[in-house]
């Protein structure tokens, strides 16, 4: 049975897509940008930045499925220079420290909103 996971601690949909989709022990978690959900807008303007308020929404969107960073089995991200990706690195590495997931990254010429960084990921419990 198909389960939507939605919480005000993650920026709303700004399209028809669910904030996540929990299906038996998987749960799929769209496409974040750094967005505040208090603001609905774009937070911060480094890499850095942005990456500490996507992985943030992530992890709301886990929490209130009842799932945790530890259970994220693979991770997309995208980001728009791959210049970026060794700054990006040092963000991501402090929430996936033990463990880390699969993980594809590639560049993209341009993201919702203008954002530098967007991710989405899958979960697994068990």
């Amino acid at each position: 049975m198909k389960e939507i996971i939605y919480t005000e601690k993650a920026p709303k949909p700004i399209g028809p897509y669910s904030q996540g989709v929990k299906i038996g022990d998987t749960l799929y978690v769209s496409g974040q940008l750094p967005v505040d959900p208090k603001t609905n807008e774009i937070s911060g303007k480094t890499i850095e930045e942005q990456t500490v308020r996507v992985l943030e929404n992530i992890k709301a969107i886990l929490e209130t499925a009842g799932y945790t960073l530890s259970d994220v089995a693979m991770v997309f991200v995208y980001l728009k220079d791959i210049k970026d990706f060794s700054k990006f690195n040092e963000v991501y590495s402090k929430y996936f420290n033990e463990k880390p997931p699969a993980r594809v990254t590639v560049e993209t010429s341009r993201l919702p909103r203008d954002a530098l960084v967007e991710i989405a990921v899958i979960a697994q419990k068990g």
